[in-house]
């Protein structure tokens, strides 16, 4: 049945009766969801020759404003519009839910990158029943150049979902791990609510491996009149925290919590002042975590401390913690250690008003309910790569075939792709796929070295070519959309064991 048929039953429908009407639209290969009325026009997403339109119904200014193509019907006009930026920019005015907001620090909060640009419509099944505000577009320049997307595909993506599932709870947009100005405009132009500002590049990481003599000389370079203030504020100086907890400052722990960490608060600094001539509220987040050494508490205090005494107010900070947050498996460490620190990370959290981020936080499962307890839910969590996992799975049950080939080629790439992340895969423990019936396949991404050997090769997977043809990008998109429930319900059940664990769900 097609998609005329029901435009011509919908079509005088009142508003009060479309909800019945939608009971059936799937028939139609229509997205019930998606059916609204709007002033006298009626709009709605469906699958048109196996790619998603939208469909306007009865002349409007609207209608007129849309591009795409006008078909004549019984006694009206019909529009499809391709899903293009150009109709999402209009969809985004026009349907304010479809558009980015800011979400605040006063409550929990989960990032959910979609590599694919097809997992929103997952992500919102489980976060409708979840008190966690929704992060749906969350990308780093690093993803964007490993997948061929952009900023503005990736909005538009995620828009066009949350129109299709008549979602208006509200999401975020966040434009993750950003170093350079330029990006950082492009992304608020464009409409991004959160910055997430990388700092890597301006903190020092090299310091173990320096003499203390050569610690003090790097130091002395440091302008005077800066070592002078913080020698007045920390040094020597006990802060006791509401627990007690005690943070103490010495001079040897003091000079090398300056070496590493002073530039970064002049970067913060530059970047906040680009935010304020923002006209829109942006939710700033600042991510210290890519380190190899962990944050001690003193530097995370002196951190919050000196972004305060800057007037660089933040939404979020990202510590580097104790023990591995490795890519698509669980947390690697001592879980008592973590504990014992983390609860004074999110005091000092909570003292300064902002909260904690955790990222890399894919199936983190064993630490979830520690981070749950000590945020008291007030946390932001980002995950990302295991909404690719659960697609890569969704190939591994429907096409074993196309998941042997991937598999085969993540193999060959995986060294080229640890330049991107750091992970401690040992490729011995990956089975051999002869071994492997077609019907295990899936089985195979419950193993920490499978599933992170095909995390980070995901660039690779989507974008390679040979003779000028994607190797794999057509044939996994075509399989993908053939299985769309069957991934939904894979990320509705996945993400949902994370907000489970952290405690997100409505009490």
């Amino acid at each position: 049945m097609s998609w005329k048929d029901f435009a011509e039953e919908l079509v005088g429908t009142s508003k009060d009766a479309i909800q019945k009407v939608a009971e059936y639209a799937d028939d139609y290969r229509i997205y019930p969801k998606s059916i609204i009325k709007k002033g006298k026009s009626f709009y709605f997403l469906a699958k048109v020759d196996q790619s998603k339109k939208l469909i306007i119904l009865n002349q409007s200014k609207e209608f007129e404003r849309f591009q795409g193509k006008t078909e004549k019907l019984a006694g009206f006009k019909a529009k499809l519009a391709p899903l293009s930026h150009y109709n999402a920019e209009i969809l985004r005015e026009l349907f304010s839910f479809t558009a980015p907001q800011a979400l605040g620090n006063q409550t929990a909060s989960i990032g959910l990158g979609d590599r694919l640009g097809i997992a929103t419509p997952g992500h919102i099944a489980v976060v409708r029943e979840s008190k966690a505000l929704p992060v749906l577009a969350q990308q780093s320049v690093r993803e964007l150049n490993l997948t061929g997307r952009t900023f503005k595909s990736v909005l538009d993506d995620v828009s066009w979902a949350v129109f299709q599932e008549g979602y208006q709870a509200g999401f975020a947009a966040d434009a993750d791990h950003l170093k350079q100005k330029t990006d950082i405009e492009n992304a608020l132009d464009l409409g991004y609510t959160m910055l997430t500002l990388d700092c890597t590049e301006y903190i020092n990481d090299d310091l173990d491996q320096l003499s203390e003599a050569e610690i003090d000389e790097l130091y002395q370079e440091v302008p005077e009149h800066l070592r002078n203030g913080w020698e007045d504020t920390y040094l020597n100086k006990t802060f006791v925290l509401n627990s007690g907890y005690e943070l103490e400052y010495t001079v040897d722990k003091l000079k090398e919590i300056v070496l590493i960490y002073y530039k970064m608060i002049d970067f913060a600094a530059e970047i906040n002042h680009l935010l304020k001539k923002s006209e829109r509220d942006v939710d700033f987040e600042i991510s210290i975590d890519e380190t190899s050494t962990a944050t001690t508490l003193e530097a995370h205090y002196f951190v919050a401390n000196e972004l305060k005494r800057n007037k660089i107010k933040v939404n979020s900070l990202a510590p580097r913690f104790v023990g591995e947050f490795q890519k698509g498996i669980d947390y690697i460490g001592d879980l008592e250690q973590f504990k014992k620190e983390f609860k004074v990370h999110a005091e000092i959290a909570d003292l300064f008003g902002y909260k904690l981020s955790i990222h890399s936080g894919s199936d983190k499962f064993s630490v979830f309910p520690i981070i749950g307890k000590y945020t008291g839910g007030r946390v932001h969590v980002k995950t990302a790569g295991t909404n690719w996992l659960a697609a890569v799975k969704v190939i591994a049950e429907h096409d074993p075939a196309l998941y042997r080939d991937i598999h085969a080629y993540a193999l060959e790439k995986f060294s080229a792709a640890k330049e991107y992340y750091h992970v401690t895969t040992d490729l011995d423990k990956v089975p051999s796929l002869a071994k492997i019936s077609d019907a295990e396949l899936g089985q195979l991404l419950e193993i920490n070295e499978v599933r992170q050997l095909l995390h980070i090769t995901y660039g690779f997977i989507l974008q390679d070519k040979r003779d000028g043809n994607y190797i794999f990008r057509d044939r996994l998109y075509s399989c993908w959309s053939d299985h769309e429930k069957e991934y939904r319900s894979a990320l509705a059940s996945h993400i949902g064991r994370h907000l489970e664990e952290l405690g997100f769900y409505q009490a």
